[in-house]
């Protein structure tokens, strides 16, 4: 049997949502072990003067606990 927990963080891409996507699991793996999953709850576009700027992700990642 395994324990898994579920932590939310936010990450940015002037490129893509699917950037920012993988910019927050690539973050998310340099601390987290085992991360097996992550659920995208909001997108949403940051805009600076009346132009597209940045693609926001808010997503959580769910890890499996070590014994």
């Amino acid at each position: 049997m395994s324990v898994a927990r579920v932590t939310e963080i936010s990450a940015t891409s002037p490129d893509s949502f699917e950037a920012a996507i993988k910019a927050g699991i690539d973050r998310a793996n340099k601390t987290l072990r085992n991360v097996k999953g992550c659920w995208i709850k909001d997108q949403n576009v940051m805009v600076e003067d009346g132009k597209l700027k940045e693609f926001k992700v808010n997503m959580e990642i769910t890890f499996v606990l070590e014994d």
